[in-house]
């Protein structure tokens, strides 16, 4: 196994190296899209597993839409089509014809197969969605839907990196139709409140909530609020969306619904997701230069016990103590696996979990059998304590509890050291040519103005924070009037 870069040396770089490490995901053959290797998709298979239940706790149900959408969709909401125009993948053709020349093959596309109407690999869903919604709301007796579908889609990026920002991603997209305004943006700040709640409680990322400017909202959306998180490198990361649509689709796509007092009216719409980018973002929060770092709560395998032997006497001797102690750890961590492979050295085992990084390894010989007790090496903070086999289960999951809760005060620790209020241009620049980090600033509002910032400093606005008070002041760069602070930082 290489070694993992440092993240002092090359951060870009030791992300990678810790994926690879991890045995979490790899390059396709094909540029920007990713093979998610089976380490990674069961950190996946968590989050959708947590978020799913939540979901339908709200009174949300799970459906499935096309891969295809007809290109005449993407045309009948002229926001979303200029916001996605430059990321569809097209379908053109519905077979291939191969010629065979000098022993080789060649295919191109059959002239014979083109379509009449191309067909667009769904880069979100809003356009085919609102199209069946449009079939299924007649009357208010039908409202709200409320509609998620678990789904992969693409978006053909320029610039990729595994997890990040990739072509072929998976994700969760919401999709709601309500009867009024208020409860459309009732559900909107509903559904960024689970996202913060899931990145807090769950992933122990510390998160700032708040609408997005009118720049940044998803292409189609009256509002997008968001969710930004601070990586290990000071960045932010957009860690998940949630849009309030108004009636645009309903208007694009005629969709109506008959009221209690027998009027027509368009239907109130919102959509929000989460997507695999979450699992980069755990990387770059907690790991560290040994290699993954998982919160307990995400984590499939929450123990890991490598048993310790020279002969067979002590092999059967300490596996059957494994035996015992996973059947008794499973109330507080689920299934715990055994290392009991066979000819290779405990140090090399243990390295090996720390790169995939189990929240609690277990170290278990003859010796310490004979002692009733066993060594718990944590993750996290990379210590190793000698604990009793009595009571060890109460132990394990109090340990696991404590680790949950302290990646998360770490990484809000690091925010909280990183933050800073600025007033000056002079300060702004100062900051984002060294450290960087967050910063609360007053800005104008003006997309002119916020677009010269990012041209020359690499800065956006991330957000403006939910619940922050007004207040008078200039605008860090042109110096025009501002009644509100809102949160820069350079991004991912």
């Amino acid at each position: 196994m290489a070694d993992i870069t440092k993240r002092s040396e090359d951060h870009s770089r030791w992300y990678l190296d810790v994926i690879q490490a991890a045995e979490l995901a790899e390059n396709s053959p094909v540029r920007g899209s990713m093979v998610i290797r089976p380490t990674g998709f069961a950190i996946w298979e968590s989050i959708q597993r947590i978020l799913d239940d939540k979901f339908k706790e709200l009174g949300h149900v799970n459906a499935y839409f096309p891969l295809l959408i007809p290109k005449s969709f993407l045309a009948k909401e002229a926001q979303h089509v200029e916001g996605f125009a430059k990321e569809c993948a097209i379908v053109t053709h519905t077979r291939l014809k191969s010629t065979i020349k000098d022993g080789k093959a060649s295919v191109e596309p059959d002239p014979d197969s083109k379509l009449e109407e191309e067909l667009i690999i769904r880069p979100t869903s809003e356009t085919i969605i609102w199209d069946q919604f449009s079939k299924w709301i007649m009357s208010y007796r039908d409202l709200p839907l409320l509609i998620n579908q678990w789904a992969n889609v693409m978006r053909w990026e320029m610039r990729t990196r595994l997890f990040l920002r990739t072509s072929e991603f998976l994700w969760q997209e919401g999709h709601t139709a309500h009867a009024t305004a208020e409860e459309a943006r009732d559900e909107t700040l509903q559904m960024l409140e689970v996202y913060r709640w899931f990145a807090e409680e769950f992933l122990a990322m510390p998160v700032i909530t708040g609408p997005k400017t009118p720049r940044e909202r998803f292409a189609g959306a009256v509002e997008t609020f968001s969710i930004e998180a601070m990586m290990q490198d000071n960045k932010a990361l957009q860690a998940g969306t949630s849009h309030d649509l108004g009636q645009n689709f309903a208007k694009a796509f005629d969709v109506k619904f008959q009221t209690a007092e027998e009027t027509q009216e368009y239907v109130w719409a919102t959509s929000w997701g989460v997507s695999t980018r979450l699992i980069g973002a755990l990387i770059m929060c907690h790991s560290d230069d040994k290699g993954l770092v998982l919160p307990p709560k995400v984590a499939q395998r929450k123990v890991v016990i490598v048993p310790i032997y020279r002969s067979d006497e002590e092999k059967e001797l300490v596996l059957g103590k494994a035996k015992e102690i996973a059947e008794q750890l499973k109330p507080v961590a689920g299934f715990v696996h055994i290392d009991d492979r066979d000819k290779m050295r405990p140090g090399w085992k243990f390295g090996e979990w720390e790169r995939k990084g189990i929240p609690i390894r277990l170290e278990l010989g003859p010796r310490d059998v004979g002692n009733n007790e066993t060594v718990m090496a944590t993750r996290h903070d990379c210590n190793k304590t000698t604990v009793s086999l009595d009571g060890l289960a109460e132990t394990v999951g109090e340990t696991l509890e404590r680790i949950q809760r302290e990646l998360f005060e770490t990484a809000l620790k690091r925010r909280e050291e990183n933050t800073h209020i600025l007033e000056t241009w002079e300060e702004f620049t100062t900051l984002y040519k060294a450290e960087g980090g967050f910063s609360y600033c007053h800005h104008c509002g003006e997309t002119e103005c916020e677009e010269s910032i990012q041209d020359e400093t690499k800065v956006t606005i991330r957000n403006i924070p939910l619940h922050s008070e007004d207040e008078e002041g200039s605008c860090i760069r042109c110096g025009k009037p501002s009644k509100k602070r809102v949160l820069f930082a350079q991004a991912y």
